[in-house]
């Protein structure tokens, strides 16, 4: 694989496993410089070895809510790779269950990785982005995050919110200059996957809403894929798969058709739920 990548400085939060490990992967086979994060290190420690790129990776285990420990990595990672290139806003966090059912502190935490850590990890890294030579930042959502999910509520809103912070924030820095006067624009976008098929609801399986199952399920190395492609495409907002794209926003525009349509779509995710559990040996 080519080394389009080659001295781009990329930071991946929840980078220790599912789609924040492929998305390392990817831009490692790229020439990309990586700066890995998450409260995992011994998973970390695995991954830099998996990668074999050597001085290339910066390990940063620690937890995205931490914004001094974040402010102290961003200046770091300059001395260390000369730039701060694109940042992939990957750190989720889901405790399931219908809001009355979760507790309120594990509520808030949810806020606080979700929403609230790359919305002020986006704000830290800005000036480090103005001096970038390819300036992106790439925020993780969910389907969840284009039509409401009972069950889902908090973390619904979540990734409403982060796809909302995002459109906005491009449009704020649509065609400011960066600070050397070169006018560089800095890419905002998002990736909104519907069901992945990584440990984040495979080993969760029995608390993910059947409507969740209704939709295709991707793979993190796809999902990965698409990462890398929004940093210098065109596009500000990509659905996966495209076909769920339409049809959540079908729902959220006409509310009385997708109240219409869950009940087929949850019998619909029952089966595939069904089916997954007997693939994986469970009853």
């Amino acid at each position: 694989m080519s080394e389009t990548f080659h001295g781009v400085t990329v930071v991946v939060t929840g980078a220790s496993m599912g789609v924040g490990a492929a998305t390392a992967r990817a831009f490692a086979e790229r020439g990309a410089n990586l700066v890995l994060i998450a409260r995992g290190e011994e998973k970390l420690r695995a991954l830099d070895g998996e990668l074999g790129i050597g001085d290339r990776v910066l390990v940063a285990p620690m937890d995205v809510t931490d914004l001094d420990a974040f402010a102290r990595l961003l200046a770091e990672t300059e001395r260390r790779f000369g730039s701060v290139d694109v940042l992939i806003n990957n750190a989720g966090y889901h405790a399931r269950g219908p809001v009355d059912t979760v507790e309120a502190e594990e509520l808030g935490r949810m806020v606080d990785v979700n929403l609230k850590a790359p919305i002020m990890a986006t704000r830290l890294a800005l000036p480090y982005l103005r001096r970038a030579r390819r300036p992106a930042v790439i925020n993780v959502a969910s389907l969840a995050g284009r039509t409401p999910v009972p069950g889902s509520a908090t973390y619904s809103a979540t990734k409403f919110g982060l796809r909302a912070f995002g459109l906005a924030l491009f449009e704020e820095l649509r065609g400011r200059d960066d600070d050397d006067g070169r006018g560089h624009r800095i890419k905002i976008a998002s990736v909104s996957p519907g069901p992945i098929d990584t440990g984040f609801i495979m080993d969760d399986i029995d608390r993910v809403t059947d409507l969740t199952f209704s939709q295709p399920i991707v793979t993190a190395d796809q999902v990965a894929e698409e990462i890398v492609a929004l940093v210098d495409n065109a596009t500000l907002d990509r659905p996966m798969p495209r076909v769920s794209g339409y049809l959540t926003t079908v729902s959220y525009l006409f509310p009385r058709i997708g109240r219409a349509l869950r009940p087929l779509l949850e019998r619909k995710g029952r089966r595939t739920k069904q089916r997954l559990k007997r693939e994986r040996g469970e009853r």
